[in-house]
């Protein structure tokens, strides 16, 4: 028997629970595991989280900005624990990846102090992962922290002059697809890649449309968070720490969130000039519903009639509710927009806000750039055709049709338009830049291209086309 003393036993502590990064991971995997959305699933998390007494304004925030952070920067973070690892990432569990994403964006993409982020994270892989695994994220996390961000890119990214795709992917964590699609709709220049990339992962603002008839910019802009729109006259903003469920109006449906880009698609139709009657309009695609109440109240004051068709239910119902208390007469149906109930040019006004990608709005769905496929466009390619095709064979003679997508992609905007005005002679596109007079860099015409980078909204696109014969 040894002489030599038992050192004495050392006690098992438990981990220290974090409700802010418990739930900020609760959220990612939610993302991985239901293909859920964050902007879906993260108010509901924080709802209880305040109902629970666990959360105060700055604790909200802050599971924000790691939710939301981790999952803009993940194709960046990704690259960088790869280089951490003795393995492919594939073979790392999906859980560790997302702890080690919280961890690697709070110590390169925030002010959190390194031994913080480390030491919080590693708190937070007891709990939710275990001791054992635990050891490997500490392990990781100090090899992260041993470098800045810039000096991380360095090392992982190729240098531009090498494979410019690739390294605008890996720096502005974009899909490598996505670069060369988004760079080819914006003509190649790499000034306008860089700063549509870098308006991708920056924080988009709150907008708010005030209703017409039901709500007044003034009265929004009473809110101590509030300011001006930049470019639709319905528009305000709500800067940092603006809550749109704090605002009276939005409580009570007078007022709505809605990013500006989808404003200005509403307000270029509106405005578009038709020959003859002006009396009943149609959404073709209304759900969940923003453009169609704002197209109902401009059309209620020329005295027009709204019919807003939705194909899935519940999107029908989310339409009907938007649109309660609107003023004029309207009416929701549900109906698949390919196989229409209405005769043909029944109407004087359409827009067709068609499925797409939504690579327009990876601002406010950062996680859909990592969920998307190339071959996703073909699924999408025969519907938008479709859906345009239906959306002219009901507009009458001397009416006009707005075509619109959240996606700048090329195959989704402006060859769809190309292909489907082949079998419809009689039309003609209209120049729909006039219509937006106080909005710059529309592009080439006669079709309008927003952008996050140049216009501070989704990358919305409109073509107006007016039937002629």
């Amino acid at each position: 028997m040894s002489d030599q003393p038992r050192r004495p036993h050392k006690p098992h502590r438990r981990p220290q629970k974090d409700p802010v990064r418990i739930l900020a991971f609760e959220a990612l995997r939610a993302v991985d595991e239901r293909d859920a959305y964050a902007n879906l699933v993260l108010p509901p998390l924080l709802r209880k989280a305040r109902e629970k007494g666990d959360f105060d304004g700055r604790d909200a925030a802050l599971a924000t900005e790691l939710v939301y952070g981790t999952l803009r920067r993940q194709g960046t973070y990704d690259a960088i624990v790869a280089a951490c690892v003795d393995r492919p990432l594939r073979e790392v569990d999906p859980p560790v990846l997302d702890v080690l994403g919280l961890g690697a964006h709070q110590l390169l993409g925030t002010r959190i102090p390194p031994h913080a982020a480390v030491s919080a994270t590693v708190e937070l892989a007891r709990v939710v992962l275990g001791d054992g695994r635990a050891k490997f994220v500490n392990a990781v996390l100090r090899k992260v922290a041993q470098h800045d961000l810039d000096g991380w890119l360095e090392k992982v990214a190729p240098p531009y002059d090498d494979d410019p795709e690739d390294h605008l992917a890996v720096v502005h964590s974009h899909p490598r697809w996505v670069v060369s699609a988004l760079w080819d709709s914006l003509g190649g220049s790499r000034a306008g890649i860089e700063g549509l990339l870098e308006a991708d992962n920056e924080r988009p603002e709150v907008t708010l449309v005030a209703r017409p008839g039901r709500s007044t910019t003034e009265e929004l802009l009473r809110e101590e968070a509030a300011v001006e729109g930049r470019w639709s006259p319905y528009a305000v903003r709500l800067t940092e720490g603006g809550e749109p469920g704090a605002v009276e109006a939005v409580r009570e449906g007078r007022a709505g969130v809605q990013d500006e880009g989808s404003q200005l698609v509403a307000l270029a139709l509106a405005h578009a000039p038709v020959e003859g009657r002006d009396a009943l309009w149609l959404d073709g695609c209304a759900g969940p519903g923003g453009k169609a109440v704002l197209l109902g109240a401009l059309a209620a004051e020329r005295g027009a009639v709204l019919l807003a068709s939705e194909k899935q239910p519940h999107r029908a119902g989310l339409v009907a509710r938007a649109l309660d208390g609107n003023p004029g007469p309207y009416q929701v149906i549900t109906a698949d927009g390919t196989r229409p109930p209405w005769r043909p040019g029944s109407f004087d006004r359409v827009l067709m806000d068609v499925p797409c990608t939504g690579l327009g709005a990876l601002r406010r769905r950062p996680e859909a750039r990592w969920r998307r496929r190339p071959e996703d466009l073909d699924g999408f390619a025969p519907l938008q055709r479709e859906l345009l095709r239906t959306a002219l064979e009901s507009v009458r003679v001397g009416g006009v049709v707005g075509y619109a997508t959240c996606s700048p992609h090329l195959a989704e905007t402006r060859a769809v338009v190309a292909d489907v005005l082949k079998q419809f002679p009689d039309t003609e596109l209209l120049d729909a830049r006039p219509l937006l007079p106080d909005v710059p860099a529309l592009g080439e015409g006669p079709d309008i291209q927003l952008w996050p980078h140049l216009h501070g909204t989704d990358a919305m696109y409109l073509a107006l086309i007016r039937r002629t014969a």
